[in-house]
């Protein structure tokens, strides 16, 4: 019997990598000798960086790079062979690396997002996949492109610096100083969700609160954005709000769409193709994955999903150890997910929970392991063996 263990972290309180270690710890206490491995997954949000190096043992390259307030931060992003490089934004431009009380996207940028992939380019990767979740942004991706060489000038034609408050200024995009590798690369975008660039669903009523931004701070960003999308649509002939994900990320996808040519993909479709998850299923027995809380979001480009739909195509049954069960939990096993269990053991306070998440994952973990030795036991039974 061979097992693959790969799940999400828990955001908080358990990594991905914890997960397999304490799963291969369990297996071993109900199965005795068995062959287990694990990679480290994760859906393309904060954290992917770290499992696609650790899933494949890439290597580190470390960048100091402009935050999102263009204060320096130390950021990296990973090399996966001579080729391919997966960086995220979230280590340049997150929203972690602000304080509550600087948060307003009228003064966030996405520079360094640009600096990183500027990095990239110039070492001569020829493949760069880059996560865009977790965003302290909403500048319409105006930072990252100024950093790749493509200057947005107002009515005076002075160059504007690329924050959220300067959208209502742009009156010309010169595109003339654009990286010169920009278009000679593979740039693989991980995005979720499909919300155009302005309007209800557009990146600033959407995203925006969540980044400090307060209604009358919204209303003053969306219609910056909209004369972006306007001047895009003029002098580039492309209408952001056409292109579904352009609102993502405070609209990076809409800049990394039409000045950079990206491609859109799912994140945790790109996550497992980048860790070539398919290969690893050969001869595979059972695969166990999981998550913090599962609800019925996790259906959706989530790790959960991506996993149990590659284990359902190969006819491989895959099970989940969750921390938690929310509303519509159990859609996720039309999605290849066998069954779920959680790692709580009685009722108890979320702190509670966080603070012993070890020791009620590992429990949880022998739960189900010995589930499934009963169901071995039966099975075996029933053959006559």
């Amino acid at each position: 019997m061979k097992l693959l263990f790969a799940s999400d972290s828990f955001k908080g309180t358990l990594s991905s990598e914890q997960t397999i270690e304490l799963l291969k710890k369990a297996a071993a206490e109900v199965f005795g000798k068995v062959e287990c491995t694990g990679i480290p997954v994760a859906d393309g949000g904060e954290g992917t960086t770290d499992a696609v190096i650790a899933a494949i043992q890439g290597e580190k390259i470390p960048v100091t790079v402009c935050g999102p307030l263009l204060e320096p931060v130390n950021a990296y992003y990973g090399k996966l062979d001579e080729k391919r490089a997966v960086l995220e934004m979230a280590a340049a431009s997150g929203l972690p690396l602000l304080p509550r009380n600087l948060r307003d996207p009228r003064n966030t940028t996405t520079y360094g997002t640009g600096e990183l992939i500027k990095d990239a380019l110039d070492r001569g990767f020829t493949d760069i996949s880059i996560a865009i979740g977790g965003s302290a942004t909403n500048d319409g991706g105006m930072g990252c492109m100024r950093a790749l060489g493509v200057k947005f000038l107002d009515l005076e034609g002075r160059e504007l610096e690329g924050t959220g408050k300067d959208l209502e200024h742009v009156a010309h995009i010169d595109i003339s100083g654009l990286h010169p590798r920009a278009h000679q690369v593979k740039l693989t975008t991980m995005c979720d969700v499909n919300n155009p660039l302005c309007g209800k669903d557009g990146a600033t009523y959407t995203f925006g609160k969540q980044k400090g931004g307060s209604p009358q701070v919204l209303d003053e960003l969306e219609r910056g954005m909209e004369n972006y999308r306007n001047v895009i649509l003029r002098e580039f002939g492309i209408d952001p709000d056409q292109m579904p994900g352009s609102g993502a990320a405070g609209g990076l996808g809409a800049a990394l769409l039409v000045f950079l040519h990206a491609e859109l993909k799912s994140g945790i479709e790109t996550v497992l193709d980048l860790i070539d998850f398919d290969s690893r299923l050969e001869d595979v027995s059972l695969v166990v994955t999981g998550e913090g809380r599962t609800d019925w979001q996790s259906c959706f480009g989530k790790v959960m999903q991506g996993i149990g739909m590659r284990c359902k195509r190969k006819n491989i049954p895959a099970v989940a150890l969750v921390g938690a069960m929310g509303e519509g939990a159990e859609k996720i096993c039309d999605f290849g997910i066998c069954s779920i269990m959680t790692t709580v053991n009685g009722v108890m306070e979320l702190e509670n929970a966080l603070e012993n998440a070890e020791d009620l994952y590992y429990g949880g973990a022998l739960r189900m392991f010995r589930f499934i030795k009963t169901g071995m036991a039966i099975q075996e039974k029933a053959a006559g063996v």
